[in-house]
């Protein structure tokens, strides 16, 4: 339930989501949410989707991420895909364990509830640990 799309910064990973998120309008039954950090995808989303600026939240860490997504799904049942642009730059943190065990708490849940979850990552995809690749 969980796909991330991990890569250094201009290797086109928000252009890959942007593709990802427009088409996800034609094909999902439900909503689709993107969180993001600024707003940069205003203009190239679809009106459709929900865009969420997490920097108008407190979302400090990877705990608050959780409790937010938890929120967000607790009033809306009808998100079938959410996407995460910049998770690292969201949370406040580098890639390391932490990440690791939200993507393992992401996955849990969109499995749990039938969400869908695309998340980026800017960082070398090559040097991503074993937790992280299971997710490309």
């Amino acid at each position: 339930m969980v796909r991330v799309i991990m890569g250094k910064k201009g290797s086109g990973k928000t252009k890959q989501m942007i593709d990802m998120i427009n088409s996800a309008v034609q094909t999902e039954h439900g909503n689709v949410v993107c969180i993001e950090k600024g707003k940069k995808l205003t203009f190239d989303i679809h009106y459709q989707i929900r865009l969420v600026e997490a920097s108008n939240y407190d979302l400090a860490d990877y705990t608050a991420l959780k409790g937010f997504v938890s929120g967000l799904y607790a009033g809306n049942y009808d998100i079938t895909h959410v996407f995460i642009d910049s998770l690292t730059k969201i949370a406040g943190g580098d890639c390391n364990a932490e990440t690791e065990a939200f993507l393992d708490w992401l996955n849990n849940f969109g499995e749990e509830h039938s969400i869908k979850f695309t998340v980026t990552i800017s960082d070398d995809a090559s040097l991503a640990p074993e937790g992280i690749k299971k997710y490309f």
